[in-house]
């Protein structure tokens, strides 16, 4: 959201809330695991070596350990999990589409949200006081159909049905994984319902670092950032099924994978996250962050990736994102900025940014947010330009901290 830890931060308020109320680290009322029905939604290269951008810091004991300047991103332990943080996650969406042309948007997420540092006792010694909570969330949109399926599962994962590991299997809860496939491929399987994923991705350019000195910031002062990469543009290819039609679909993929213990930063109500593929052979990721009193965090920032696979980090001052269309959610008159004008006045970029369909909101209460695919047309330095991504849109159907439902994620609605 891209992305950065702070979707998870949002997300696991509510859960914690859940586990203090059941009373005991780990403990979620109702049950081992919780899967949610599925929402459906109706709209009228390789590169295996060490990446060197400095050197680690450790916390003290007993703390979590704090994104600091100077990590190296080091392939493929860096695709594993990393429990001395105490958020994580592994978040792939792409554009798909069948052979006769037909376009699918879809989105598969597994969250890891620390409980306790490493090294900190339980408190007992019942298997259910965990460590970490593991959830996630998958969506298919269907643009044709005007269709837009989403589901959450939530998990301990006490007897192993969900987890993380350093490869191959990265993550998994019940049925849904994502597989580290040699070096620089993927394996996702999603199944709910309504819809299924079934998807095979093969990098096609080499990882990319954002930020600068091995951390991505995302507000001032020490901590208020995450380590952060991206599998820019992968290649992809599979089955998607919705409502029992099964379809194999070819197209590419971005994956992010993003870890780090601190939180929203003061005064900061939601985020604009944007990934761009484009046809000259380019990727671009740009965020806002936005403030309670309407402004940009300064800290907002982006990456430029070339057809080469080299990266510019871009401050906020490279580049210029202005709302063009709204759409107004029928649940929660959340009111999200679905197209977008952007510019990157340095390199004689300009886009204009729409979606296929408007409704691709994921509204798990109480957590809602927008996250779809989109497209995008322009010029760079004259010549036309087009591409296609996702956009992440939070804060729009209220507050990300001080969430006060307990059990989030326990269930969820259809839409028609």
């Amino acid at each position: 959201m891209g992305r950065t830890t702070l979707l998870i931060w949002w997300l696991s308020a509510a859960l914690c809330l859940a586990q203090e109320a059941a009373g005991g680290a780990g403990a979620v009322a109702g049950g081992e695991s919780r899967s949610t029905s599925t929402s459906r939604s109706k709209s009228t290269s390789k590169s295996t070596s060490t990446t060197e951008v400095g050197g680690g810091q450790a916390q003290p004991g007993g703390e979590w350990k704090q994104a600091l300047p100077g990590w190296v991103y080091e392939f493929p332990r860096d695709h594993g999990p990393h429990p001395e943080f105490k958020t994580e996650w592994w978040y792939t969406t792409g554009n798909l589409a069948t052979a006769d042309g037909q376009r699918f948007g879809y989105q598969l997420t597994l969250f890891r949200q620390g409980l306790r540092p490493p090294g900190v006792p339980a408190g007992g010694r019942s298997r259910f006081l965990v460590d970490a909570f593991v959830f996630g969330h998958m969506a298919v949109s269907d643009p044709k159909r005007g269709r837009f399926y989403f589901s959450q599962k939530l998990s301990r994962g006490a007897f192993g049905e969900a987890g993380f590991s350093a490869g191959p299997r990265l993550g998994w809860v019940e049925d849904w994984s994502v597989e580290l496939v040699g070096a620089d491929g993927l394996r996702l399987r999603g199944r709910s319902e309504e819809a299924s994923l079934d998807l095979e991705l093969e990098l096609s350019k080499p990882w990319v670092a954002h930020g600068r000195d091995g951390i991505s910031p995302k507000a001032e002062g020490d901590g208020h950032a995450s380590h952060y990469y991206s599998g820019t543009r992968m290649r992809t290819r599979g089955v998607v099924r919705v409502e029992g039609r099964e379809e194999a679909v070819e197209g590419e993929s971005w994956f992010d994978h993003e870890w780090a213990s601190n939180q929203l930063a003061p005064g900061q109500v939601g985020w604009n996250w944007l990934s761009l593929q484009l046809s000259d052979g380019s990727e671009l990721m740009l965020y806002q962050m936005r403030r309670a009193d309407g402004s940009v965090d300064p800290g907002s920032n982006g990456t430029l990736v070339a057809p080469d696979g080299s990266s510019r980090f871009l401050k906020l001052e490279a580049f210029d994102m202005q709302p063009r269309r709204y759409w107004t959610s029928p649940r929660n008159g959340a009111r999200y900025p679905v197209g977008w004008k952007v510019r990157l006045p340095e390199w004689d970029l300009e886009l204009e940014v729409s979606t296929p369909l408007e409704n691709q909101e994921l509204a798990i209460p109480p957590v809602s947010y927008w996250e779809g695919m989109v497209e995008a047309r322009g010029r760079r330095a004259g010549k036309p330009l087009e591409g296609r991504g996702y956009l992440e849109l939070t804060g729009y159907a209220g507050a990300l901290v001080g969430l006060s439902e307990p059990g989030a994620g326990a269930k969820s609605e259809r839409v028609r």
